[in-house]
């Protein structure tokens, strides 16, 4: 027994540990068998996804984010030379429209005196009254302002929305944050100021007239009905009937490069061509777009224009690295 545990088990101990080495110098060096040969180059192809021009529908209505104004005062001017002889009004009345502020006593081509009333150009509140009882006064010299007791909405309008807006509606749909409910605002009209800020400006188009209120870049306005109560200030929705087409070829605006008037898209064909493509386009929808021209039914483009940034999913927001940040995840 000594023997054994003498000269055996120390001699069988070095065997195991000596296999074992010898299997691990066969496995990290010594594969079973040669690795197959194999492409060296990925076999998978980056596709990029293609939409087809279908017939559908698009309801071209323009949003914009304004709020409440009171409509500017306006000013009552005498149309003859002369002096005051008579005042009518004092600050604060409330006059109709017509309404007369004072007189002014003049001379005609006869030589006859004769008094010419200057009375309000709108109804509302009169303001201070600029002249005294036998001051002289000119044609066109601003002798009092009444402030109307009327108010409008207006809004900012960009540039894209200009481009969506082919006609500019009559009226649009007013939704005030926490007011009434919406209701029809007539008179729009659509303002850019002029270089030199002229306050005598007219309107681009639409129904009404006057200067559009706010200041700087193209603003559009609309009036708000007598009956309809609301307050300086308050935010607003005015929403523009653009334009609708029915049944017509339409793309995803992701897939056309340019918005309004022409584009230009890419077209894949059969054996995977592209084909670079100019076409004419109608409404704009923000999320589609009328193609009047240029493609067929059943054609093939790419969903994305070349080179354009990926588009942001509602929801998500693009971080500096590339990635997006959606509903508290970042993706």
């Amino acid at each position: 027994m000594g023997v054994v545990r003498t000269w055996v088990f120390p001699v069988l101990k070095l065997l195991v540990f000596a296999a074992i080495a010898v299997a691990l110098v066969k496995v990290a060096f010594l594969p079973d068998a040669p690795a197959e040969d194999g492409p060296t180059q990925p076999t998978g192809s980056l596709v990029e996804p293609e939409v087809q021009a279908a017939l559908g529908t698009v309801v071209n209505t323009v949003s914009v984010e304004g709020q409440v104004v009171a409509d500017p005062a306006s000013t009552a001017k005498s149309t003859v030379a002369g002096t005051v002889d008579e005042v009518f009004a004092a600050k604060g009345a409330v006059l109709a429209e017509g309404d007369p502020i004072l007189d002014v006593k003049t001379i005609d081509e006869e030589g006859k005196e004769r008094f010419v009333q200057v009375t309000a150009p709108v109804a509302g509140t009169l303001g201070n009254v600029k002249l005294i009882h036998g001051q002289s006064v000119q044609i066109g010299d601003a002798v009092a302002q009444v402030s109307p007791a009327t108010f409008s909405i207006t809004g900012s309008l960009s540039a894209d929305k200009q481009y969506r807006l082919l006609t500019i509606p009559g009226e649009a749909t007013v939704t005030i944050n926490g007011g009434p409910a919406p209701f029809v605002c007539p008179a729009v009209r659509v303002t850019t100021p002029t270089t030199g800020g002229d306050d005598d400006e007219e309107p681009t188009s639409g129904g009404g007239t006057g200067q559009t209120p706010g200041a700087g870049g193209t603003s559009v306005t609309c009036a708000v009905p007598g009956d309809v109560r609301v307050f300086a200030g308050l935010a607003a929705t005015i929403e523009l009937a653009g334009g609708t087409a029915e049944n017509v070829l339409v793309l995803p605006t992701t897939a056309v490069k340019g918005s309004a008037g022409t584009g230009t898209v890419w077209v894949v064909g059969a054996d995977g061509t592209q084909e670079e493509r100019p076409v004419t386009l109608g409404l704009n929808d923000g999320q589609q777009v009328q193609i009047i021209d240029g493609l067929a039914e059943g054609d093939s483009v790419l969903q994305f224009v070349p080179g354009a940034v990926a588009p942001v999913p509602e929801g998500c927001t693009a971080l500096p690295d590339g990635s997006m940040s959606c509903e508290g995840s970042v993706g």
